[in-house]
């Protein structure tokens, strides 16, 4: 079985085939992705506008990348997936739509995917994860905590009160003078400072909720360097080491609160996922976590913690191969959570 996948949600234009054996076990074929973040760097931030037409531009001859990277035609494909949310309303009705009109004009099956639920499943693409895991998914706009119970089963235990982590880690960096895209700036910087220098909060810490906060660490870590400025540059390697020190210590107690609630039955495993889930500090954390709880952690490769068309090609064939289709009239949806006992209207980030 193979599914074309298109991702457009934010600032990645991407398309994708995977396949599935007999069995079941997932391959990437091909997995062609086009940052934005030139385009958007002198602003300091996605501009929608010009992602949108990014994704006008890119989408057409990313998809025929993809397809003649996995030495197919669409003649091949068995369906077409493509995010219809959540994310940035102009972004996600492109993918959408040429997602439709591919399988419209092939007579292939259609399926919408969730755009967190391509993060949620592809640890079972990459590691072959079993039902129910704990998913961790921390990125520019969301920060939760999800039991993965089946595929379209989702339990979410916790969220961002306030800023997602990745936002967090973005405003920090533009506060410190660090260049766009903000995270992998911080954890450069933090590689060279003392993670001890400043006694940052860990918000939320020791609470039985596994809910998030960020916005207190943000401000501290702006406070005190006001305080001490001008900045050195080794001041700045400091503040984003503490930064960085006090998120994961955040992190891997707020998973910790979140297994505790699934003491009675426990995941067959810590799944990261997200842009955030890159962190090399955070990964470092949840894996010592892991070993103090003997239970698996299952971390995608870093090319697959960003957003992706492997990942929504995935969640396609998942959801395919059960037997969800949808149609012509499915409309792109700016807010989606996956938890669908969740009031609808709820934003993704928290």
């Amino acid at each position: 079985m193979r599914v074309l996948g298109i991702e457009s949600t934010c600032d990645e234009t991407a398309a994708a085939v995977v396949e599935a054996d007999a069995a079941g076990r997932g391959k990437i074929l091909s997995n062609a992705v086009l940052s934005q973040i030139a385009e958007h760097a002198a602003y300091g931030g996605v501009v929608p506008e010009i992602a949108a037409r990014a994704h006008i531009d890119a989408l057409d001859p990313l998809i025929r990348r993809a397809l003649d990277e996995a030495g197919c035609t669409l003649a091949d494909i068995d369906a077409v997936a493509a995010a219809a949310g959540p994310g940035l309303i102009g972004g996600v009705m492109i993918g959408l739509t040429m997602g439709k009109a591919i399988a419209l004009a092939t007579k292939k099956p259609f399926v919408a995917v969730n755009h967190l639920e391509g993060h949620a499943l592809t640890p079972r693409l990459t590691d072959g994860v079993e039902f129910p895991y704990l998913l961790l998914l921390v990125s520019g706009g969301h920060s939760q905590l999800i039991s993965v119970e089946g595929v379209g089963e989702y339990r979410r235990l916790g969220s961002t009160v306030d800023d997602a982590l990745g936002e967090a880690f973005d405003k920090a960096a533009k506060l410190l003078g660090l260049p766009y895209p903000g995270g992998p700036q911080v954890e450069k910087a933090a590689a060279l400072g003392d993670p001890e220098r400043f006694e940052f909060p860990r918000p939320m810490a020791g609470r039985r909720n596994p809910d998030f906060s960020f916005s207190g660490l943000k401000t501290a870590v702006r406070l005190e360097a006001e305080k001490i400025a001008p900045l050195t540059d080794q001041d700045v390697f400091d503040l984003c080491a503490s930064f960085q020190a006090a998120a994961v210590d955040v992190i891997v107690d707020r998973c910790r609160a979140a297994l505790r609630l699934l003491a009675e039955k426990p995941p067959t495993a810590l799944v990261a996922a997200g842009g955030v889930a890159a962190n090399g500090a955070i990964r470092r954390g949840l894996a010592r976590l892991c070993l103090e709880s003997g239970l698996q952690l299952a971390l995608p490769p870093i090319g697959l913690c960003s957003d992706n068309g492997a990942m929504i090609a995935w969640a396609g064939l998942e959801r395919f191969r059960l037997g969800f289709v949808d149609g012509m009239d499915f409309a792109a949806r700016p807010r989606w959570p996956l938890d669908s006992r969740q009031d609808p209207r709820w934003h993704g980030k928290a």
